[in-house]
């Protein structure tokens, strides 16, 4: 039996820093909701990235 390839859901958009601390912007390829991972050291969070009105930003999804 052959093994699914499976899409990856999230794409990197934009990455900086290094050396265990940094932030990464992740795009959801279903949504094209944004969302921001920073990290530091050994720890990290991720929130939805907002506009000024509070709104999440969406980058708009294309079909591949």
């Amino acid at each position: 039996m052959a093994k699914e390839k499976k899409d990856k859901r999230f794409v990197v958009k934009s990455s900086e820093g290094g050396w265990g601390i940094g932030t990464t912007v992740l795009v959801d390829k279903k949504t094209g909701v944004n969302y921001l991972f920073a990290q530091g050291g050994y720890a990290g969070g991720l929130t939805v990235l907002v506009d000024a009105m509070g709104k999440p930003i969406v980058t708009p999804v294309t079909e591949e």
